[in-house]
């Protein structure tokens, strides 16, 4: 089973540090207020369109999936029944605290009944690494860099698992300008982005 952590958590300054967690109530709060919109079932909609039409494109042998949080779109309903990318093996996401490391479960499109150390849900399934990962954003630059939520699960994983195609889940409504955001050394930018206004990257 991959862990995928390196052996020193990055400090950040604190200046950044602070900057950050105001963007992130931010950008949940404007989340928040998007998906209470009538925008928002049409725009669900168009993203699951996007995201259908880059995987046909990618062909993923194994995908990594999230459960959604909050007013997160929904990345784990899409490939559940009902649509032809449905048959693809699964995988969910499993953190842990001490140390904090993240690696990924076979999941077998069921409502997951397990939850992971900072209590989302994941599958039980055998440890596995997905060639592909749909990677949720709390915010994003143009250039493909992410703002989660401060964990740094997804930074780990990624550095440690380079070979892996990393695409970013978002509403348009989370996109940074480079004076919003400066990516900081253990950032891993994503190879996309997509939203429901289309794909970024």
């Amino acid at each position: 089973m991959s862990t995928a952590h390196p052996p020193v958590a990055p400090v950040l300054p604190a200046a950044v540090i602070a900057e950050r967690q105001s963007l992130r109530q931010r950008l949940r709060a404007e989340r928040d207020r998007w998906m209470a919109s009538e925008s928002a079932a049409d725009a669900a909609r168009r993203l699951e369109g996007h995201l259908g039409s880059v995987l046909a494109q990618l062909v993923p042998d194994c995908l990594g999936v999230y459960w959604p949080l909050g007013s997160e779109f929904n990345a784990a309903r899409p490939w559940q029944g009902g649509d032809p990318l449905a048959p693809l093996p699964l995988a969910l996401p499993f953190a842990q605290r001490e140390p904090h490391a993240l690696h990924y479960r076979q999941w077998d499109g069921r409502p997951p009944v397990l939850k992971d150390e900072c209590g989302i849900a994941t599958a039980s399934g055998a440890p596995v690494v997905p060639d592909v990962l749909l990677v949720p954003c709390l915010g994003y630059t143009e250039g493909g860099f992410r703002l989660g939520y401060g964990g740094g699960y997804f930074d780990r994983y990624l550095a440690a698992h380079p070979h892996v195609t990393a695409i970013g889940v978002a509403w348009s409504c989370a996109r940074l300008d480079d004076q919003a955001f400066t990516p900081q050394p253990h950032d891993q930018p994503l190879m996309l982005v997509v939203t429901e206004n289309g794909v970024l990257g």
